[in-house]
């Protein structure tokens, strides 16, 4: 029998993604000839807009794209990641406090392996991206949740955070809009907690992945533009997956004071080196072309946002806030579990996601894989037609 202690306990304690399992789930299923619709993955239906490919196809035939190139990003690159941090966050910072990684997820991990030393507490405001508890767990930091229900449209407040703070807390977790609820902070709440993080010395990391994606003429203020001295002690991590429909190029980047930044640059040299150099100068051509196909895409986002919205807030027993930016929607399914559907009765959302794939053929993703039960995420980064024939399913299940 294999020892218990044969690998790192760790390791052996990092949680799946749920948000992956269900979506390989759902794949399976189709593969094997079920009509699943899955509203699992935060992934754009689009292709990449073609500037950007062609930029890509470009780059393979170039011959100095083949080598090694500087670990934190070519400048290019980081120059254009300056600029636009700039432009959407109100930050100027010079390129060298830029680092590219391989996606916003590896931005992710360095900034909490930089940032915690074992037994340091992260405020991680609820619901949460699966991936940042055992993040912070992986660098030796402790996870401490803040929870903010469907009635405060699932945003924290100065006051809870201030109850969760010990002398052991060293970050803050700070995601506007979120994944998974769509919440946009508005500008006096981004700043209220940007105040009190500069107040109490607690660093910020800010995951700022959707802020291009928002709705109904609401800003997702950056909350180094709303307190400007906070960029001494924030993080900012982004990328272009998901304003520019790019999950698979694997283009992310973190920014922040030099000292960190220097930090995490020597973590990244021995752990990947550079981004794939093709990668990189698609990136450049993201940030740097023509805006109109990641508009045109934002349009679509914000339509099927109206359609999912009403559907679902058309079930008894589902209340649906309206997400005001990214591409998901959080409703709060309490008032199905304990009730019958098809012989089966749910008492967590972990048994009503089953019951959905299996009754209904749709993939969701239950809210325990974000905090609480009680929810479930439904990303609408899908065609309209599977979108409206999935809520159709779920209509009639519920019915």
């Amino acid at each position: 029998m294999p020892s218990p202690h044969r690998i790192s306990s760790r390791i052996a304690a990092i949680a799946e993604s749920a948000t992956l399992k269900v979506d390989a789930k759902a794949k399976a299923l189709k593969a094997a000839g079920r009509p699943v619709i899955s509203y699992a993955a935060g992934e754009p239906d689009f292709a990449t807009p073609a500037h950007i490919v062609e930029a890509a196809s470009a780059a393979v035939l170039d011959p100095k794209n083949y080598r090694y190139t500087p670990a934190a990003g070519l400048p290019e690159l980081r120059e254009a990641i300056a600029a636009k941090t700039l432009r959407d966050s109100g930050l100027a910072v010079p390129a060298s406090q830029v680092i590219v990684t391989n996606g916003g997820k590896q931005a992710v991990y360095q900034a909490f392996a930089t940032l915690l030393d074992d037994g340091d507490e992260a405020l991680l405001p609820a619901p949460y991206w699966t991936t940042y508890p055992e993040a912070i767990k992986l660098a030796g930091g402790v996870p401490v949740e803040v929870f903010a229900g469907a009635g405060q449209e699932y945003k924290v407040t100065v006051e809870q955070l201030e109850a969760a703070r010990t002398e052991r807390t060293k970050l803050l977790v700070f995601v506007s809009p979120s994944n998974p609820t769509g919440a946009v902070y508005t500008p006096a709440e981004t700043e209220a907690i940007g105040r009190w993080a500069l107040e109490h010395g607690v660093w910020v990391v800010s995951d700022e992945i959707y802020q291009n994606l928002t709705y109904d003429g609401v800003t997702a203020v950056s909350i180094v533009q709303a307190v400007p001295e906070l960029a001494a002690q924030t993080i900012l991590v982004n990328g272009v997956a998901k304003t520019y429909a790019m999950t698979g190029w694997r283009v992310g980047w973190m920014i922040g004071p030099a000292d960190a930044i220097a930090g995490a640059a020597n973590l990244q040299s021995h752990l990947s080196s550079n981004v794939s150099n093709v990668s990189q100068r698609a990136a450049i051509a993201a940030l740097t072309g023509p805006q109109e196909s990641a508009s045109v895409m934002r349009d679509a986002f914000d339509r099927r946002r109206r359609l999912i919205v009403a559907g679902l807030s058309a079930i008894d027993g589902v209340i649906c806030p309206t997400p005001h930016g990214a591409f998901y929607v959080y409703p709060d399914v309490r008032g199905l579990l304990g009730r019958s559907w098809g012989g089966v009765t749910p008492t967590t959302t972990l048994e009503l996601a089953d019951l959905i794939l299996e009754q209904a053929e749709v993939a969701v993703v239950p809210g325990e894989a974000f905090g609480p039960s009680g929810y479930l995420r439904l990303s609408y980064a899908l065609g309209d037609d599977d979108l409206l024939e999935g809520v159709a399913r779920l209509q009639r299940l519920f019915a």
